[in-house]
C-alpha cells in the first residue's frame, strides 16, 4: 500500500495531499475513527471527514491494501469531486462488497 501511495502522490498533487501517520505516535483519533488496522485510508476535505460508500458497510475508511494505482486515483478523484460539492458521503466508483469476489 505504501508503494501505491508513493507512486500516485505526484499524479494527485493538484487536488490531494497524502499524509502517513503512525497511530501509535499520534493516538488522538484511534477511538473516534476506530483505527486499529495496520493500514487505513481516510479522506478529509477542509478539515471535514469525508465518508465513502464502498459497499462494505464501513463508510469511514478503507482498511485493506489497494494494489492498483488507477483504482486508487479513481477513488480519490471521486471523493474530491463529491467533497467540493459539499457532500459528506460519496459513492465509490466500484462496489467492493464481498458478493462480487469469487
Amino acid at each position: 500500500m505504501d508503494e501505491v501511495l508513493a507512486s500516485v502522490a505526484d499524479t494527485l498533487k493538484n487536488f490531494a495531499v497524502i499524509y502517513l501517520v503512525d497511530i501509535t505516535e499520534v493516538p488522538d483519533f484511534n477511538t473516534m475513527y476506530e483505527l486499529y488496522d495496520p493500514s487505513t485510508i481516510m479522506f478529509f476535505f477542509r478539515n471535514k471527514h469525508i465518508m465513502i460508500d464502498l459497499g462494505t458497510g464501513n463508510n469511514n475508511k478503507i482498511n485493506w491494501a489497494l494494489k492498483d494505482k488507477q483504482e486508487f486515483i479513481d477513488i480519490v478523484e471521486t471523493v474530491y469531486r463529491g467533497a467540493r460539492k459539499g457532500r459528506g458521503l460519496v459513492i465509490a466508483p466500484k462496489d467492493y462488497s464481498t458478493k462480487y469476489r469469487y
